[in-house]
């Protein structure tokens, strides 16, 4: 393949990266963006490949394996577990670029890298290997392997510097002397910074963390890509690394919290009197008394939460919203930033549901909509909907922009019982005159609730 045609198919994959994020922008157009930007990675390996004269059979064989290895992932995962299986590709983006950075760095045989080689080598043996298993960490903090709360011991952030630092020391040691004892050293000290770094992070800053493991992966891919001098691979890199960055930037803000705070706060977990609610007595509620309240509103506004994805109860909302629709109620979907365990969960699970794209509003959207609202109907959201977020400058989560669900005429919050969420503090929501609680699993109460409907 010449140098020119090369070029050009790296330029059209680019090009397709490109136009493939810039779609991902929107719920409308994101699956058409996933698709374009899949076919330009095609088009970017085929490429690589064949210039690299890997024969046909290896070629295709590979992509069959690959395709059908993704197929099983993606037919078997549930939407529950999306946030694990981001969480694991960030992992395997991130130790493939150490890999193919490592096996450069081998197959040198006692060659002198220049600097702009070796730099590169070391950033992504760096960079890829504590993606790796950060993300792995956060992977079993998700699934439930080890808790979600944060996991600290005394002189935790001590030890943790010192690693850093000699990890630092070790990488410059290894671009002087360019020998594989101080190489290996930098790849081992990295992956142990992994686990390190992300085991005080607590589950209700998981949003935060994929999203920066994301970031670290394309960067890892970027520096392999000029390790290997392949451009379709540097700008793929630099584009996941740039978006990651802004949407780790943007969680934060949606949380009030510096991504300092995140990585070194250990914030989260539930303890002692705050799992058990102590915020007085609560009003409960029936599906029967429910579908009437709704049945009769002219505003509805749903609240999607993990509760909601754990329940799996994304089809039956959606149910219950066009039994409303077809008596002339309207309807809206408030999604916060960070509901759920990663960026855009919520949008994806309804999505799933066939909800219509005009009907999820973003945080200000539904906020301006709650005061001329009849009924909120909170589906296992917690933190995001804590007025201690607003109200109480005690609060731990003092400062997070919420979802105002207080401001509406009625909140009805779907809750299996008075826990709180991931930020282990209790929710005065919850003993509001205003508020209502049905105890259930959301797909049971909801599934109650359409049979109702059709009796008022």
């Amino acid at each position: 393949m010449s140098i020119d045609t090369r070029a050009l198919l790296y330029l059209i994959a680019a090009v397709a990266f490109i136009i493939g994020l810039k779609r991902l922008g929107s719920p409308r157009t994101a699956r058409s963006g996933n698709t374009v930007a899949a076919t330009g990675m095609l088009m970017a390996m085929i490429v690589t490949l064949v210039d690299a004269e890997v024969s046909w059979v290896i070629l295709g064989s590979g992509l069959a394996v690959g395709a059908l290895l993704g197929g099983f992932a993606a037919l078997r995962v549930q939407m529950t577990a999306m946030p694990q299986l981001v969480a694991a590709f960030n992992g395997f983006g991130g130790i493939a670029s150490a890999l193919v950075a490592g096996a450069e760095f081998v197959s040198a045989d006692g060659f002198e890298f220049p600097a702009e080689t070796m730099i590169p080598i070391i950033l992504s043996v760096l960079i890829g290997s504590v993606t790796f298993t950060g993300s792995f960490v956060a992977y079993a903090k998700l699934q439930g392997l080890i808790g979600g709360s944060p996991l600290t011991y005394p002189g935790q952030k001590i030890v943790n510097a010192l690693l850093g630092i000699g990890l630092v020391a070790a990488a410059v040691l290894a671009h002087i002397n360019q020998d594989s004892l101080t190489f290996w050293i930098v790849g081992g000290l990295a992956l142990v910074l992994g686990v390190l770094a992300v085991i005080p992070i607590g589950g209700a800053d998981m949003p935060v963390v994929i999203a920066l493991l994301n970031s670290l992966s394309g960067m890892a891919a970027a520096a392999t890509g000029f390790v290997i001098s392949n451009s379709a691979l540097i700008i793929g890199g630099a584009l996941v690394g740039a978006s990651g960055l802004i949407l780790t930037k943007l969680m934060t803000e949606a949380m009030n919290r510096t991504l300092g705070n995140v990585l070194f706060g250990a914030f989260g977990g539930t303890t002692g009197a705050a799992a058990a609610g102590t915020g007085g007595d609560v009003t409960t509620t029936t599906p029967a008394d429910l579908a009437i309240a709704l049945a009769y509103a002219n505003q509805v506004v749903f609240v999607p939460g993990y509760g909601l994805a754990v329940a799996q109860a994304q089809h039956v909302t959606r149910e219950v919203a066009s039994a409303l629709e077809e008596r002339g109620v309207k309807v809206a979907y408030g999604i916060h930033p960070v509901a759920g365990r990663m960026p855009g969960h919520m949008n994806v699970l309804l999505a799933e549901a066939d909800v219509p794209y005009d009907q999820l509003l973003d945080l200000d959207q539904t906020n301006n909509l709650l005061s001329r609202t009849d009924v909120v109907l909170v589906l296992g959201a917690n933190d995001v909907v804590n007025p201690s977020a607003r109200d109480d400058a005690g609060s731990s989560i003092y400062g997070m922009p919420i979802l105002e669900v207080d401001h509406a005429a009625t909140v009805v919050v779907v809750k299996r019982s008075l826990s709180p969420g991931f930020a282990g503090i209790d929710n005065p929501l919850f003993y509001r005159d205003g508020t209502r609680m049905l105890f259930s699993d959301a797909k049971l109460a909801l599934t109650e609730l359409a049979a109702a409907l059709e009796d008022v």
